[in-house]
């Protein structure tokens, strides 16, 4: 029998998602850092100091900052829809 609140289950799925994600973000960009190091390190001279991991850190990290506040913060369209009427309703006295 499943007891689960449907509620908080689906926000633990959106939560545990985003930790996969934020733990993908983190490998992903640690790998490609050491990368540039090594290549900086071995090949300066001749590839110069150009940092190219930059592009995907900022890039994705954007994708990942957005991920966050929809999860912990419920900046979803359907969330801000639910607010806006629960004020309308407030300010009209029902």
């Amino acid at each position: 029998m499943d007891t689960r609140d449907p509620h908080l289950w689906k926000q633990a799925k959106a939560r545990a998602g985003f930790k996969m994600h934020l733990r993908t973000y983190l490998f992903v960009n640690v790998v490609l850092w050491l990368i540039w190091l090594v290549i900086f390190l071995v090949f300066r001279e001749k590839w110069g100091t150009y940092p190219w991991p930059i592009w995907t850190t900022l890039g994705w990290g954007i994708g990942l900052i957005s991920h966050y506040f929809s999860v912990y913060h419920g900046f979803n369209e359907k969330n801000l829809a639910e607010r806006e009427y629960e004020k309308l309703k407030r300010t009209h006295g029902l």
